[in-house]
């Protein structure tokens, strides 16, 4: 049984309508989650340890302006295109486009002021929200008006967001959540004593730009087979690795399939990451440098937290040999995830 409930958060400044900001809480016997109609941003996830504790496993801030704010995308939905599109540039049926460059010489997370930085419209569910906006023909230099539907349900320890979209024009399209998870606890140190494992026999090499290469790399005998778990801070030592920002290919097919799996033996917290997805972007948090003051004033230093972004392959729109990117008039984007939470 998940109980439903609504609540207001904050409000939009006028010069950006001025509109009230909603937090939604999810609620079954094991999870507890709290989402905003700013960003469908998952601003708390609690669920329990093996002792039936709960902790909060995702990092995020207090208030409505931190989330306004500059931060590294905490929890929210990213979007038109998820994840890096190189020197912002892509050649749709023989016209160029041209998006905003907001990462080294590249465009990440939909560009200037993405999906995660706009209000969306929102309606109760009986087991959770579903959260909509048009993103007109233009917006951050994207083609078509873009419909588009997040829906978040809980039922029991699973917690799934599933994405819909129709268009105006041909557009590339890429839409996941960027949540930062920390098993042992939002504000914990670092996630080195995670153990985890992605199911995938190939990833993406990039370049200095974190651009895929186009190379398409078995992870056999390199850092990069995660497909046993590992635990993370041994790994990264053993492979002298800074951190992981890569995508890894997930075997083909529609339907739903494992992607990774986390497990915190401290607490007994496991994570599994279930998708219709062919990638998934795992990173460490190698960014995070301790200076945003987050939840309860705690602190977010480099490692202290990972994310599991479940997507389409970046670049991809460049990439012929790539999934296709691309979702054209009369077609349905359609793509869902599931966070699975137990203890062992």
């Amino acid at each position: 049984m998940t109980t439903v409930r609504r609540e207001a958060f904050g409000r939009m400044p006028p010069e950006e309508g001025g509109g009230e900001v909603e937090k939604f809480v999810l609620e079954s016997d094991s999870v507890r989650v709290e989402i905003l109609s700013f960003g469908c941003i998952i601003t708390t996830l609690e669920t329990k340890d093996r002792d039936g504790r709960f902790s909060d496993i995702v990092l995020g801030f207090d208030t409505l302006e931190g989330y306004r704010g500059k931060h590294p995308f905490f929890g929210c939905v990213v979007g038109r295109v998820a994840n890096r599109i190189a020197n912002g540039k892509f050649n749709l049926d023989g016209k160029d486009y041209q998006l905003f460059i907001n990462n080294g010489p590249n465009s990440l997370h939909g560009g200037a002021k993405g999906f995660d930085k706009f209000l969306w419209s929102a309606e109760v569910l009986p087991n959770g929200v579903r959260f909509f906006r048009l993103s007109p023909d233009g917006e951050e230099g994207y083609p078509g008006d873009l419909k588009v539907w997040v829906t978040y349900t809980l039922s029991g320890r699973e917690l799934a967001i599933n994405y819909q979209a129709q268009t105006s024009k041909t557009t590339p399209i890429n839409l996941t959540n960027h949540a930062y998870f920390n098993l042992a606890g939002q504000g914990s140190r670092d996630v080195y004593d995670h153990e985890i494992s992605i199911e995938a026999d190939s990833y993406l090499p990039v370049d200095s730009t974190q651009i895929p290469t186009g190379e398409v790399a078995t992870v056999e005998g390199t850092g990069f087979d995660l497909r046993k778990p590992v635990e993370l801070g041994k790994h990264l030592q053993k492979f002298h690795l800074d951190g992981f920002d890569h995508n890894f290919c997930l075997h083909q097919g529609q339907d739903r399939r494992l992607g990774a799996r986390v497990f915190h033996p401290p607490t007994g917290r496991t994570m599994e990451v279930h998708t219709t997805q062919p990638g998934i972007q795992f990173y460490t948090g190698n960014f995070l440098d301790g200076s945003l003051k987050g939840k309860g004033a705690a602190t977010y230093p480099k490692h202290s937290a990972f994310c599991l972004e479940t997507q389409n392959w970046p670049d991809a729109v460049n990439k012929p040999h790539f999934p296709n990117a691309l979702l054209r008039p009369g077609e349905e984007y359609n793509h869902t995830t599931w966070l699975v939470f137990s203890t062992a």
